[in-house]
């Protein structure tokens, strides 16, 4: 294993047994313990959820949970967030340095001459049921694409690999403006080249056909700092399943197709969906912010959008997150006097998450889905939307994790171990003596 630590070791005794093991030096965040060489049939390491086991080596995002602390590449998500834009950080992401000016406007314009499907792809999109579940819509979207440009599926073959990779940037745009715009009975439209990545995309989802549409700088802004801030979060759930996938050999289609599944689960893609719900109850309910909270401490009940699994201080996406959702609420954008009354609720619920020490005590911050759901309302989506637009915003990091698989020579196949503890060897009993 490379750049293993040989002077410090970690030491494992077990049943009289011991064992030296390596460590792998860490540039930022813990060193890794390497206990590869232990798998064997006495005994296996048994760590439910692998919370602390590192399935990886990467050189793509850092997190420290404690700190308030993600980059990407080394860059900090606010200086991303302050300079850069989304098709910059995902060619970041995938390539390790910032692009030049010339790689930039090529990678723009593939990207964005890519951007259209065909009829018969846009007849399969019609296939679904308007009600259908759209994350459901977009992985079989993202899986069906394998079978419409099956010569960029030979993942040994790296032109064939890039390929991919700008058609799954380019085409999932326009398949999520498809899904939002079936799911609202409306008609699909065409890419338009000459427009931004994110400006062309609420276009698509917005725009009446043949009439002029503007995009507020504003929202575009917004939505376009949105997807940076979910590009990328290290092995969370859905990266995992991706890079398993990709641990098989399994194309970049399915591989992505597997990520978005994943992130359909209302456990993870799903929170920012569960926190608008939760804002419209305590609105709806009449009772004051402070009751509502007061009756879920006495409950035990979670209150969504308050901790996260990594960060035990304020999510730094959250706080880039509320500070547009603060941007729209005090500009000209016409913004539904409900929608105000949410944020309002949204604040209130924060300060006391700030300064209550049930929730302080805990290191319940809020998080990135806090106030997401709330911009995503003001730009205009449907809730049923919102994950699909957190899948958008993964899909570089998706592929930048994937790639990184395929490259690293000691990736294996997935294949944890487990701890029976089920029934030891029986006999079978025959159906007329039990």
């Amino acid at each position: 294993m490379s750049d293993v630590n040989t002077e410090s070791t970690a030491q494992l005794s077990v049943d009289g047994t011991h064992h030296t093991l390596p460590l792998k030096k860490a540039t930022c965040g813990p060193d890794g313990i390497v206990i590869s060489s232990l798998r064997n049939d006495g005994w296996v390491s048994l760590d439910p959820g692998f919370l602390t086991t590192a399935q990886c080596q990467s050189k793509i995002t850092f997190i420290d949970g404690n700190r308030s602390i993600l980059r990407y590449r080394g860059y900090p998500i606010e200086q991303l967030c302050q300079e850069s834009n989304f098709l910059e950080v995902a060619w970041l992401l995938q390539h390790g340095e910032l692009p030049t000016a010339t790689e930039f406007e090529n990678f723009r314009a593939e990207v964005n001459h890519h951007t259209l499907v065909g009829e018969e792809f846009r007849s399969f999109m019609g296939s679904f049921p308007r009600k259908a579940h759209p994350m459901s819509v977009l992985a079989s979207a993202v899986n069906a694409l394998a079978t419409f440009y099956p010569d960029t599926t030979d993942i040994e073959d790296q032109k064939q690999l890039d390929t991919a990779a700008i058609l799954i940037m380019a085409k999932v745009r326009t398949i999520v403006s498809y899904i939002h715009r079936r799911h609202r009975d409306e008609p699909l439209l065409y890419p338009n080249y000459s427009r931004g990545y994110v400006d062309d995309f609420l276009r698509m989802s917005f725009a009446v056909p043949y009439e002029p549409f503007d995009s507020d700088p504003l929202l575009v802004d917004a939505l376009d700092k949105l997807f940076i801030i979910h590009a990328d979060h290290e092995q969370n759930c859905s990266t995992s399943v991706v890079r398993i996938a990709g641990s098989a050999h399994a194309n970049l289609y399915s591989a992505i197709a597997a990520g978005i599944n994943a992130l359909s689960g209302p456990l993870h893609g799903g929170a920012n969906e569960a926190v608008l719900r939760q804002l419209e109850t305590i609105v709806e309910s009449g009772c004051s912010v402070h009751e509502y909270v007061e009756a879920a401490k006495k409950d035990g009940r979670k209150i969504s959008g308050l901790g996260h699994r990594v960060y035990k201080s304020y999510d730094p996406r959250a706080a880039i997150a509320k500070g547009y959702l603060e941007r729209i609420m005090d500009s000209d954008i016409a913004v539904k006097d409900s929608e105000r009354k949410l944020f309002d609720v949204a604040l209130e619920l924060e300060d006391i998450a700030l300064h209550d020490s049930y929730f302080v005590d805990r290191h319940l911050y809020p998080n990135v889905d806090f106030y997401t759901g709330l911009i995503y309302k003001a730009i205009g989506f449907d809730r049923e939307m919102f994950t699909t637009l957190f899948a958008l915003g993964r899909i570089p990091g998706w592929i930048a994790q994937y790639r990184e698989l395929l490259a690293d020579p000691e990736t294996k196949i997935g294949r944890p171990r487990q701890v029976y503890t089920g029934e030891a060897e029986r006999d079978y009993i025959p159906l007329e003596q039990r």
